[in-house]
């Protein structure tokens, strides 16, 4: 029986660059929920008869709010929905299963890479029929609809059995739950040689994947332990619980130390690396050798023709404005086109539709191809397998000779987390004041050469997004960049971006943090960050 529920709007449910991301509290609040999800139903087009899948990391809540969107469903005109089953779906696979099965589109549950449980966080992302997150125009819609809902509509029914493999009823609404890894598995074996990655295993090949009890344990341990021959505990923390093991779920060098320190150790194994809470971002580091995002980006672009699924070659690379411009010179060399796009793998979306790009990637640990509509941790780690397996050569080889080739762009971003909004709003309208004044202006780093406020106008739909980071130029070509994350759930995360350039001829064995403190002292001087944060160092550095 369908129920028409009356209801109250929230005045905080807009989406982020990620959907909507608040603590579990939050989400707790009677109607909290269903009022987003109504949002997302009242605004689609298409749900009579439609398919809609539904899946999430397995954080807490997960279970609960998949139960909450199968009665909306339901009750919105839905014909069919597809959950992964014990309601786990990457973010990837869920991309990947909405585009093989023609769904109208997707909810994705989670908040990535931030922490979870009772206390921390939880997420509501909507992803569209080409698999992709909702472009602007869809959440800002949401977002209009959220302040004005009156009503949610709903079933009466108990819940749905989503731990059993199979199709049930929920009056006139087909629900079935199916293997969240088998889609997913079938479609990186049709993309990378699973032979030459079988052999390299086979040969004595070590390797550590972390999982950090999140989403892509299973899908490690199936494709690769049991199809690629990897030896059993190769995946460590493959089981995704709730609070994923009082752990945070975000592969940086923070919070994935264990395995940096392992992989620097005397005892190392060949190849090191982890993905996060919905499986989306990566993090690689080979026999003390980790590698940047930037500069992984870069060597897979030009690397991807030895896997069989990128054989005929790269159509176009594309990276977001605060990602290093290492992936330029590939791009240069390849003789391709490189777009630089605002952060928000929606951007990228528009490329890859029109057959514009092929390889896309983010500085904060995400890349991926044309194969889905979001960015892929353990796509990203086959990739690197696939060319370790042909080039048998080890990770430091690899980016030395990588580095020969192209010169070196020593990157790094500093993060300043949980401050106060009204002081990250000032410090960041500080900086686009002075952008008239800063060209000229000496500091630590040298001459400013250039200031602007990075605007992006999409090449296939002609729109504009403007005030998309504060970006400084130096002489030599270093830069710096500046903006706010809308990827957390508390407070504002200043995020600074520092990049220094050194040709073929110059020293490419320098320590990062040697090579950029010049910029570290300039971003203080420019832009006054712990006069207007009150915090002398970084929560993070990546």
């Amino acid at each position: 029986m369908i129920r028409e529920v009356s209801t109250r709007p929230f005045a905080d449910q807009k989406p982020g660059t990620s959907g909507l991301r608040k603590k579990v509290r939050v989400f707790q609040q009677p109607h909290y929920a269903e009022n987003f999800i109504q949002s997302v139903f009242d605004v689609i087009a298409g749900k009579e008869g439609a398919t809609l899948i539904i899946g999430g990391d397995g954080r807490f809540l997960n279970r609960e709010v998949i139960q909450v969107a199968i009665r909306m469903a339901a009750a919105n005109g839905f014909a069919r929905v597809l959950v992964g089953q014990g309601g786990i779906l990457s973010t990837p696979a869920a991309s990947h299963v909405i585009r093989k099965y023609g769904a109208l589109g997707g909810l994705v549950l989670s908040a990535s890479h931030n922490p979870g449980g009772p206390d921390e966080d939880f997420g509501i992302k909507y992803n569209i029929a080409n698999g992709g997150p909702a472009p602007e125009s869809v959440t800002e819609a949401v977002h209009a609809r959220s302040l004005v809902i009156d009503r949610y509509r709903t079933i009466e029914a108990a819940d749905v059995d989503i731990d059993s493999l199979g199709t049930r009823r929920l009056g006139d609404l087909v629900v079935e739950v199916i293997d969240p890894v088998a889609d997913y598995a079938e479609l990186m074996a049709g993309l990378f040689d699973f032979a030459a990655i079988r052999a390299l295993f086979a040969g004595g090949f070590r390797m550590r994947f972390d999982a950090m009890h999140a989403v892509t344990g299973p899908y490690a341990h199936e494709i690769l332990e049991r199809r690629l021959g990897a030896p059993a505990g190769t995946v460590v923390n493959g089981t995704p619980l709730p609070d994923f093991g009082h752990q945070h779920p975000d592969p940086n060098l923070v919070h994935a130390r264990d395995l940096y320190d392992l992989m620097m150790g005397p005892d190392a194994p060949d190849f090191g690396a982890a993905s996060d809470g919905d499986g989306d971002r990566n993090l690689i580091i080979g026999q003390h050798q980790y590698v940047t995002p930037s500069d992984s980006l870069a060597v897979l672009a030009a690397n991807a023709h030895l896997a069989p699924g990128y054989a005929r070659g790269l159509k176009g690379i594309a990276r977001s404005m605060p990602t290093s411009a290492a992936a330029d010179r590939v791009a240069a060399a390849l003789g391709i086109p490189l777009f630089e796009t605002p952060t928000g793998w929606k951007f990228f979306g528009n490329l890859l539709d029109a057959g514009l790009a092929t390889i896309c990637g983010e500085e904060s640990a995400g890349t991926g191809s044309d194969h889905v509509r979001e960015k892929d941790g353990l796509w990203a780690v086959l990739l690197w397998l696939n060319i370790l397996a042909v080039r048998r050569q080890p990770v430091t080889q690899v980016m030395a000779e990588h580095w020969a080739r192209y010169g070196r762009n020593y990157y790094a971003r500093h993060d300043y987390e949980a401050i106060a909004t009204d002081r990250a709003d000032a410090l960041m309208a500080a900086l686009r004041g002075s952008l008239a004044t800063l060209p000229g202006r000496a500091t630590a780093a040298g001459a400013v050469a250039s200031a602007d406020d990075f605007a992006y106008t999409d090449p296939t739909d002609g729109s504009v997004s403007a005030r998309q980071g504060v970006r400084i130029g130096f002489a030599d070509g270093s830069r710096m960049v500046f903006r706010l994350s809308g990827t957390g759930t508390e407070g504002a995360t200043l995020r600074v971006y520092l990049e220094r350039y050194v040709a073929t001829d110059g020293d490419l064995a320098q320590a990062t943090a040697e090579a950029l403190a010049p910029l570290v002292a300039a971003a203080e001087e420019v832009a006054g960050i712990a006069r207007f944060t009150g915090m002398d160092q970084p929560s993070v550095i990546t």
